[in-house]
């Protein structure tokens, strides 16, 4: 079933947002600190929230529990692949490839196979990531790394979104299941990061607060938009449209941090985001 049109323009502001904090983060003059910030922020907003609402079920804490230690292997292999890559190409590579494994999965473990407009979808979204990860020709020879490092953020977030929708529909309180999950997400690697990184922390926050208060922003919003989606819509199509993000990412990856294959790449975006979204199309 298609998503109605109010869950359809959360879900494409969501995207919007998530390329936006995301580009703040690879902007970042140290991408570690800059993430941990963020994350700070807004584990913030979900602590503010909290006890202004419902106390989510027993039977969706397993789920923040399992989100939360998902979301520590998901940044972490997202900060490596912005350290050795570009924006427009790690971004639609990671997020692009989400859906493909959902759906991937569906199929082996579920017994869900494909419609026609999935399996069209697929191949489309799959040839472009395919595009992206060739971009500059043959891969023997060169760095491997950012498409290693991506597919493994990919194999996280497809994860901790099966994880989080599971979680909210048996929550009983959506708004203070997502509220926790932005706790539980967020604090596990800003307290490493900050101890970690502790000496450094203190004057790169002084430096970008402010630039964390914006990313602290755009990242609760965007997930907390996407979780509260997934408990009023079906969980493939919020999950596949949410990743039309790649477009945006990279148009910002090409124009504002010019980086190279720019035209290439906002087309490979383009057409990640139109498989996506055939991929859950009505038959």
């Amino acid at each position: 079933m298609p998503l109605s049109p109010h869950l359809l323009f959360l879900v494409l502001a969501a995207a919007i947002l998530h390329a936006g904090w995301n580009a703040l983060v690879k902007m970042g003059a140290d991408r570690a600190l800059t993430l941990s910030i963020v994350l700070g922020f807004t584990a913030v907003a979900g602590l503010v929230a909290a006890p202004w609402l419902p106390l989510p079920a027993v039977a969706s804490w397993s789920f923040l529990i399992l989100s939360g230690l998902l979301h520590v292997g998901y940044f972490y292999f997202l900060l490596k692949a912005y350290r050795v890559g570009d924006l427009s190409h790690v971004y639609p590579i990671a997020r692009g490839s989400a859906p493909l494994l959902v759906a991937c999965w569906a199929w082996l473990f579920a017994d869900e196979a494909l419609s026609g407009n999935g399996l069209l979808g697929l191949l489309l979204a799959s040839g472009a990531v395919a595009s992206l990860a060739l971009a500059g020709g043959p891969l023997r020879g060169r760095d491997m790394r950012p498409l290693a490092y991506s597919l493994s953020t990919a194999l996280f977030i497809s994860a901790y979104s099966v994880a989080a929708g599971m979680g909210i529909r048996v929550s009983g309180s959506p708004l203070g299941y997502i509220a926790w999950l932005l706790i539980f997400d967020a604090i596990p690697l800003f307290v490493y990061v900050g101890c970690w990184r502790r000496r450094q922390f203190g004057a790169y926050f002084k430096a970008y607060w402010k630039r964390g208060i914006a990313g602290g922003v755009m990242c609760g919003l965007a997930y907390g938009m996407v979780v509260w989606a997934m408990s009023q819509g079906a969980l493939a199509h919020v999950t596949a449209l949410r990743e039309t993000s790649v477009f945006f990412a990279a148009i910002i990856g090409a124009r504002m941090l010019k980086e190279p294959f720019g035209s290439f790449r906002i087309v490979a975006g383009a057409v990640v985001a139109a498989g996506i979204v055939i991929m859950n199309l009505p038959i």
